[in-house]
């Protein structure tokens, strides 16, 4: 089986798509690659796309915010990756051109880093993993077995700093997955606030 570091470097190459010519660079994921937690977003945006690290800016600030609270370290406790590697224009959401040239990228890193646990950030992650039409207002929050991982849908940080009424269903998912990661992997892993 190839290695991260080897799928690193096809990605940060890849031309599959025409993502590739408005790109500053690819985004291929970062974190700890013995993870059992696989945190999946969307696309690299703005911040991304220049620094080629996973979520930077407000919405990587909060989402270090909510690691923190439940006890997660991002370098530590997962692995973040997105649907696509590459930021579409404008920040819009990825096409299907775009998710079908990218998800192969997408399976072989979850097949190399072996996650208990997946974090499905979002509704173009949830489409993407799970199924085209599923929409993440019916799903998230549940447990849904994918090809033998457990998976839950929750919203991407973006959502939450746009709309605060999502933080406290936001916050609820992030509960349940503190407590999964206690029945599956540390009985002791502690937060502060779960």
């Amino acid at each position: 089986m190839r290695d991260l570091e080897e799928l690193k470097q096809e990605v940060l190459s890849c031309a599959k798509c025409p993502l590739h010519q408005t790109r500053t660079h690819a985004v291929f994921g970062n974190g700890n690659p013995h993870a059992a937690i696989l945190l999946i977003a969307e696309a690299p945006g703005f911040y991304e796309d220049k620094s080629g690290q996973v979520f930077q800016g407000k919405s990587g600030e909060l989402l270090d915010k909510i690691l923190a609270a439940s006890g997660f370290n991002r370098n530590v406790h997962m692995y973040i990756s997105n649907i696509v590697k590459c930021r579409p224009p404008k920040n819009r959401p990825p096409n299907e051109t775009e998710k079908t040239a990218c998800l192969p990228y997408l399976y072989q890193q979850i097949e190399i880093i072996d996650p208990k646990i997946i974090i499905l950030m979002g509704a173009t992650a949830v489409k993407g993993l799970i199924h085209p039409n599923a929409k993440i207002t019916q799903i998230r929050g549940q447990w849904i077995d994918w090809r033998g991982r457990l998976a839950l849908a929750t919203y991407h940080p973006s959502a939450l700093l746009r709309n605060p009424q999502l933080k406290r269903p936001g916050w609820e998912d992030f509960k349940r997955v503190v407590v999964k990661y206690r029945e599956l992997i540390n009985a002791e892993h502690h937060s502060d606030y779960c």
